[in-house]
């Protein structure tokens, strides 16, 4: 799917310090109301890049800016490390293989991990793993112990895929699974190495197969490459470099970076999943509910969203963030809106970032 041209009319402005300045004046005059919001939501962020995307009925609007300079590439061109939103990938994928045959969902984990284990008798299926309810904790034992030399650096790279395994096949859950849901970073990665264990394909290649090369999704990788495609990262303090995110065994919950406009596209797809026969089925599928918790059931999950109610229909959305950048990506079927924001400095305490971009998109 093209990302501009002949199916989107694209808006941009962008942002050098506190005062917007108009990079296409030509812009319809519609676009004017829509590009004030993104303006104010890139200022609110106060990281070095920041880039608002917003897609209401295929027609974009882009806002970037920032309190650095600006990079020699234009910030929207750039890929950014979405952290846990690669798991609404993972999501994908999931529903994908099971659209297409190839699994159901009830798989055992550990029986695709390590075809010699007896079958338990509560196991931990491949649904559980997607959905936080498999009763894993948010990392495996022994994570930080041995992340702590790179604590600030890149922890998760210290923890590669056979450790994953291993402390999967290791881990004795007290509760049985599917009965609590807790968010589970462990349980996601567990996920794409059996997802890959089930296929015979490394998690990566069936991503791209899969995914990214149905919905032409060029400007997204899974590592960081001397291309100079990649945005750098920032500290807390909004200054202090940080290395470009390693997600060792953690690939599939947390190791895509993408730039905004492929962003948009992944999320355009899902607004109307004809646009991509191939994904058709399971992009309607991961919109499902599957999950419903909290005093109301007010927290509903997809396999691959959350899902929270507005005056006009359901927004699905999902953040993420490594030890230099955030992300936001977020839909309404009700608006045509799709919402994909990334910035380049660490969250920290009352950030900013987050809560303007799950604002921008609830307010349709």
């Amino acid at each position: 799917m093209p990302s501009d041209g002949s199916r989107h009319r694209r808006a941009a402005l962008t942002t050098a310090g506190p005062a917007p300045r108009v990079l296409s004046p030509g812009s319809p005059p519609e676009d004017g109301p829509v590009l004030e919001r993104l303006a104010d939501a890139v200022t609110a962020s106060d990281a070095p890049q920041v880039v608002f995307a917003l897609s209401r009925h295929g027609h974009r609007s882009v806002v970037s800016g920032g309190t650095a300079p600006s990079p020699p590439l234009a910030r929207e061109n750039l890929r950014y490390e979405i952290g846990s939103a690669t798991k609404t990938f993972t999501g994908l994928l999931l529903a994908r293989l099971i659209h297409s045959g190839r699994l159901t969902g009830g798989e055992p984990a550990a029986a695709l991990l390590d075809g010699e284990r007896p079958a338990a008798a509560n196991p931990v299926t491949l649904a559980h793993l997607i959905t936080h309810t498999s009763g894993l904790p948010a990392l495996p034992t022994g994570f930080f112990l041995r992340g702590l030399p790179a604590w600030t650096t890149n922890p998760y790279a210290r923890f590669p895929q056979a450790r994953v395994v291993d402390a999967f096949l290791r881990h004795r859950p007290r509760h049985r699974p599917g009965t609590r849901w807790r968010y589970s970073n462990f349980g996601v990665a567990v996920l794409g190495h059996a997802l890959a264990a089930a296929t015979g394909t490394p998690w990566e290649d069936l991503l791209t197969d899969q995914i990214l090369r149905p919905l032409a999704l060029d400007g997204t990788t899974l590592r960081a490459d001397d291309s100079g495609l990649d945005a750098p990262g920032h500290g807390r303090d909004g200054v202090s470099p940080v290395p470009a995110f390693d997600a060792g065994g953690f690939q599939a919950a947390g190791a895509v970076r993408a730039t905004p406009h492929d962003l948009l596209t992944f999320l355009e797809a899902h607004l109307d999943p004809g646009v991509s026969p191939h994904l058709a089925p399971a992009l309607r599928a991961v919109r499902r509910p599957v999950l419903r918790r909290g005093i109301g059931h007010r927290h509903v999950h997809t396999i691959a969203w959350f899902r929270h109610p507005t005056d006009g229909g359901p927004m699905y959305f999902h953040s993420g963030a490594t030890l230099g950048h955030q992300a936001f990506l977020g839909f309404r079927a009700d608006t045509g809106t799709a919402l994909a924001a990334v910035c380049t400095r660490r969250f920290r305490a009352h950030d900013p970032f987050l809560a303007t971009a799950y604002a921008l998109l609830a307010q349709g």
